[in-house]
């Protein structure tokens, strides 16, 4: 186990800039960070934000994250600390878990056997056997809203008026011209630095002055001001968990004074600054999920913040987040015309307009931007609103849906050159395995570890009474896919032996000991199983056989090279059960009566379900089961065109990726077309409806799969380019392997690739670049190779 989680551990990893193209230029320390038409990193907007949802800014450093609306007589930042969280141990409601509250004897086994006999049942029949009302599950809180008053401030905004959000620096920024003088204002949030910071200026001196609060939804804080200092302290009613932030206010010239009533006011000011830092007593440590009191690092934190030239804590803050953002840049012929986002959002056509291009650019890279803002070090994953959220009783909880949603939040992460995002994934699944093996053995009476289909920070691993959304056990396997994944890109052994291996090896054990065989052919099936998030409990499922099909093989693969490399990781008997378990495994591929891949075992398929979800394409993707060009791949493709292009944000999200991988470039971009034009809000975050970030990062993945892919072996190079990106290239992009790849494309075809290997190895290029169609060669750790030699000069590609 590692230590528990609190706001003390949020430590600054040494993050490398790698040599990229970058997007946008942060504004020099004293002027206004404000949007320059020009710039392809920037979303800027001509009013103030009205609804949080749709038009508020994000910035985030992962643990905190803050919404910017730009609004001028009261400025107001919505303010988010990641693991301030109702529910779990102490709630009012009590906690179990998601575990059976009183023991079912038999129940499982009653369902499997009506399955065996009657071959379907309803959702809610299961559910009556199986489910039982959530105790305690809670909520994801916001930790309230800082706002600040501006004497004198104009009460609308006039044509000077610009807000935006540089997402190359990471930095909000608001201007305005009122009464001669230029007034701006910029907002970040710093991972090195610990905290939310935010400078107001004019360009005349002493006309600087606001007057500083804290509000909430909730009462169940104190507030209370001393000098410079706001400190807000509370408890959340429900759970009794401890909360604490605290503001600092710094002024160059003119005063700042504190209030009786809990504010803070700056008058007469050149330059007035603040900082905030928040934090609470959350860990990640099952069963109490309890730490220290967040007082002494919240302090420490915001008076390290304090004592330091502003200056240096933006640029600190700048370079940090440029280390990972600058790694990847993309030109896809964009030119972006000199329109606010909204506007370029809302005239978007999915064409062939260099506006168009800019936007989709845009998106690409805002997906980096929000999981770097929302997955750090420290904290807990990027969860269905990334670390954003406005009330106390969220959609869906925001919580970790793990029936795709928190997967497909890290898709983007190790092919967009965003490894160290997902450090927080990686602790979050290894503090599941504790209550995950308590679940497993009371509701299945079973060696392993397992969750459902969703949970939160309290380790729920049991399940609920939803009855198309409450039973998932397949979550745990899918949720390793991505700790494989990792290993496959970066290579580290010791990553592999230490972290991902264990977690696979013990959800593996679960599936060995849960698999039943079937009675009609002799296989073994999942049961019961259900295809999310419709249709009748079948046994069999194809999802559910290609998540445990996926699962065994990844494990399988890492057992052998972890034996190879002469770690030895298991008793000699777990191959041996492993190999016949996967040899029996039906693999959850069947071609149905219309050509399509069929959803169940048995032909239920309808040619006019058009739901959402398309669960038995998983092993086109993420998996790897099924291979473009294959018989399987036609049958996905029938069954994809049957689905339509509709669904919510996240679903049209995943079919780019779908179409990707099936090699369509234009279907993939007719997808992201049909996601901006219809599921995408006017500051660019997806939704459902209502807004969840899976959406964003769904999309970046299916971008960066229509330009690498290299899940079969093979890397392939601009396998599924779309006919509207005829001229274009890309730098920075990861491939498993070890690989970062440069491509420059002209005709719709690679003109120049270049091959930075970070270990030695054999690698084999998939490209129309080369005679034959591939290249294989010989790559040595730290090496670059370029194919061919000369077709750019070193200008042109720089």
């Amino acid at each position: 186990m590692t230590p528990g989680i609190s706001r003390r551990t949020t430590i600054t990893s040494a993050l490398g800039v790698t040599g990229a193209l970058t997007l946008g230029v942060p504004a020099p320390s004293g002027t206004a960070a404000t949007a320059d038409p020009s710039d392809d990193s920037t979303l800027w907007y001509r009013t103030p934000a009205a609804d949080w949802e749709r038009e508020s800014l994000p910035i985030g450093s992962g643990a905190l994250g803050a919404s910017v609306y730009g609004t001028l007589a009261t400025e107001r930042l919505t303010l988010n600390e990641k693991t301030l969280w109702t529910g779990g141990p102490g709630a009012a409601s009590g906690y179990d878990h998601g575990d059976w509250s009183e023991p079912r004897p038999g129940a499982l086994a009653s369902v499997q056997q009506r399955l065996d006999t009657e071959g379907r049942l309803a959702p809610e029949a299961v559910a009556a056997e199986l489910g039982q009302p959530k105790h305690g599950f809670g909520a994801y809180q916001v930790l309230g809203h800082l706002e600040l008053a501006v004497p004198g401030a104009p009460t609308a905004p006039d044509p000077s008026y610009r807000r935006s959000l540089d997402i190359a620096s990471a930095v909000a920024a608001v201007s305005y011209v009122h009464q001669g003088a230029t007034y701006t204002r910029e907002f970040f949030a710093s991972f090195p630095g610990k905290v939310i910071a935010g400078r107001f200026w004019a360009d005349s001196p002493g006309k600087t002055g606001f007057t500083l609060r804290y509000t909430s939804p909730r009462q169940d804080f104190t507030a209370t001001a001393s000098g410079d200092r706001l400190t807000v302290r509370g408890a959340l009613q429900d759970n009794g968990l401890r909360f604490e932030a605290q503001i600092r206010v710094r002024a160059d010239g003119g005063s700042v004074s504190a209030g009786a009533d809990g504010t803070l006011t700056v008058s007469g000011a050149d330059r007035a600054w603040f900082v905030l830092a928040a934090g609470t007593d959350y860990a990640d440590t099952y069963p109490h999920y309890r730490g220290d009191d967040p007082h002494r690092e919240v302090t420490h934190a915001v008076d390290a913040a304090a004592a330091r030239p502003y200056e240096s804590l933006r640029a600190d803050h700048v370079s940090d987040h440029r280390a990972l953002f600058d790694r990847v840049s993309l030109d896809i012929g964009q030119r972006l015309p000199d329109l606010p986002t909204d506007q370029l959002l809302s005239r978007y056509t999915g064409g062939t307009s260099p506006a168009d291009r800019a936007l989709e650019a845009l998106f690409f890279q805002y997906g980096r931007y929000l999981l770097i803002s929302s997955s750090r070090t420290g904290s807990l994953p990027a969860n269905l609103q990334g670390v954003w959220n406005n009330v106390v009783d969220p959609p869906w909880s925001a919580d970790y849906h793990v029936n795709i949603n928190l997967q497909m939040n890290y898709w983007l992460a190790e092919v967009t050159n965003l490894a160290e995002t997902t450090a927080p994934y990686d602790r979050y699944i290894e503090s599941m395995r504790a209550p995950g093996r308590r679940s497993a053995r009371r509701l299945f009476d079973s060696d392993g570890w397992v969750v459902h289909n969703e949970t939160n920070p309290y380790g729920f691993t049991g399940v609920h009474d939803w009855a198309t959304a409450f039973w998932f056990p397949e979550a745990a396997a899918w949720l390793t896919q991505q700790l494989y994944d990792h290993y496959r890109f970066g290579g580290s052994l010791g990553y592999l032996r230490s972290t991902a291996y264990p977690v696979m090896r013990e959800a593996t054990e679960f599936w060995l000991a849960n698999l039943r065989t079937d009675p009609r052919d002799g296989t073994l099936v999942v049961t019961p199983s259900y295809s999310p998030e419709h249709g009748d409990f079948t046994a069999g499922a194809a999802m559910s056989q290609q998540i445990v099909h996926d699962l065994f093989t990844n494990t399988l693969e890492a057992a052998r090279t972890l034996r190879t490399a002469g770690v030895r990781t298991e008793d000699p008997g777990f191959l041996s059960r492993l190999e016949d378990a996967l040899g029996a495994l039906d693999p959850g591929l069947r071609i149905g009566s219309w050509g399509q891949l069929q959803e169940w075992k048995a032909d239920l398929d309808s040619r006019t379900d058009d739901h959402r979800h398309v669960s038995h394409l998983f092993g086109l993707h993420p998996g790897r089961q099924i291979e473009a060009g294959s018989a399987w791949a036609e049958a996905a493709k029938v069954s994809l065109t049957a689905r339509g292009d509709g669904g919510t944000g996240w679903s049209k999200a995943w079919k780019i990726n779908f179409w990707a991988r099936l090699r369509d470039g234009d279907h993939a971009h007719t997808m992201l077309s049909e996601q901006l034009k219809g599921s995408t809000l006017a500051n660019l975050w997806d939704t459902h409806p209502p807004f969840q970030l899976d959406g964003n990062f769904g999309a970046t993945s299916g971008i960066a799969e229509m330009l690498v892919q290299s899940h079969h072996g093979p890397i392939e190079i601009l396998p599924a380019l779309p006919a509207v990106w005829p001229e274009g290239r890309v730098r920075g992009l990861r491939a498993r392997g070890g690989v970062t790849l440069d491509i420059a494309w002209s005709g719709g075809l690679a003109r120049r690739i270049t091959v930075r290997a970070s270990r030695t190895g054999d690698l084999t290029l998939r490209s129309t670049l080369f005679p034959g169609g591939e290249h294989t060669f010989r790559a040595d750790a730290r090496s670059t190779h370029v194919f061919p030699t000369a077709v750019f000069s070193t200008a042109e590609d720089g």
